[in-house]
């Protein structure tokens, strides 16, 4: 029997859709201990390794792993698959096939990731705002994430986000969907979080004296320069950088939506939904120029694009290596970092205030 399910893979910052079909066929060879289960599409080994974790969640689950060769392919198949989202929608398709989720003939209009554990728990997964951000391009009707990652996603609007906790609850959920009486969705202004997550834990009003160095500083920042500060250890240069990001002008929703997606894909958000705070990011002199800029086999977002609509700090400028210095001319002049591989071209916003410190 072939059922599909609806998932997503994230590469760069943007989503795109994934179509996991599940074929399930007879074994003919009776003296077989163990069903084979075979998963194609371009999957790498943390993909590959779900045929373990998913047969666990589903047993552990009170559902029952069929006896029978299953196919799994996650269409479409000459792009690369990586991560563990996709535990969540093959053991959908799985048990579908199986029968285990009433008359459904496809899930095509839900749309969900997660990571299973052993005994059917959902995980967090990276990347759920761009996730949210592509599911609603595609016009489908509902998202299935995990409890974790459902305020981060919730902010999309004309998207139904639900929350779930392990197997058996997602399960449980999709038969509500499709009842006469569904759940409601998990619902966030955004308006509201932006006014009352606009605090720092530091501020530049708490410094004493310094009345040059904090006249400076309100000059960058006003027209978004970038900042030297020269002084002996102790003058208070670290001190004085760590508090820009709070008097900069509060983030639009649109820019705290760009900044969230960054943060997602890094898997930096949590709880927490949106992203309301200017980012302070100050990486140490040892960083390599892939730490700075990105990269990766699949690249992920570096320091540049992390300290975005934000600061980024260089502490002890003059110990950082020069070609780790000599990589941040480009995205400092285009406010954006393209990082390519054979495989595929991913751009990232850095659109950043520079700020360095150093010694005599």
């Amino acid at each position: 029997m072939l059922f599909r399910t609806q998932s997503a893979a994230v590469y760069g910052i943007d989503a795109n859709l994934v179509d996991v079909e599940v074929d399930l066929t007879p074994i003919r060879n009776e003296t077989d201990t163990a069903a084979p289960v075979t998963i194609v599409g371009l999957p790498d080994l943390a993909v590959r390794e779900s045929r373990e974790r998913i047969r666990a969640a589903i047993n552990n689950s009170a559902f029952f792993f069929p006896f029978q060769k299953t196919t799994i392919n996650l269409a479409p198949a000459d792009v690369r698959k990586e991560g563990a989202s996709f535990d969540l929608p093959i053991a959908l398709g799985i048990l579908g096939a199986n029968g285990d989720l009433g008359d459904a003939e496809h899930l095509t209009d839900i749309l969900s990731v997660g990571e299973l554990s052993l005994d059917g728990r959902v995980r967090a997964i990276r990347g759920a705002l761009p996730i949210a951000l592509r599911a609603r391009q595609s016009q489908a009707k509902h998202l299935l994430l995990p409890d974790e990652n459902a305020k981060e996603a919730a902010v999309v609007s004309d998207v139904k986000v639900y929350a779930v906790t392990d197997l058996r609850n997602a399960v449980e959920m999709i038969a509500a969907i499709r009842s006469d009486n569904p759940p409601e969705p998990i619902h966030v202004d955004p308006a509201e979080i932006l006014v009352h997550d606009d605090h720092y834990s530091v501020d530049l009003k708490e410094v004493r004296g310094q009345q040059a160095a904090k006249r400076a500083l309100e000059v960058a920042t006003a027209g978004s320069h970038n900042i030297l500060l020269i002084g002996p250890p102790g003058s208070g240069k670290t001190m004085l950088t760590k508090r820009m990001p709070t008097i900069l002008p509060p983030l639009e929703f649109e820019a705290a939506l760009e900044l969230t997606k960054i943060h997602s894909v890094a898997g930096l958000t949590g709880r927490a939904g949106l992203v309301t705070q200017r980012p302070f990011r100050s990486p140490h002199h040892t960083i390599s120029d892939a730490g700075l800029i990105g990269g990766g086999a699949v690249p992920r977002p570096g320091e540049v694009s992390l300290a975005h609509q934000g600061v980024l700090f260089l502490d002890e400028l003059p110990e950082f290596d020069r070609s780790v210095l000599e990589v941040l001319r480009q995205p400092l002049e285009d406010q954006k970092v393209t990082i390519s591989r054979a495989a595929m071209s991913l751009t990232f916003p850095a659109s950043l205030m520079l700020a360095a410190a150093m010694n005599p």
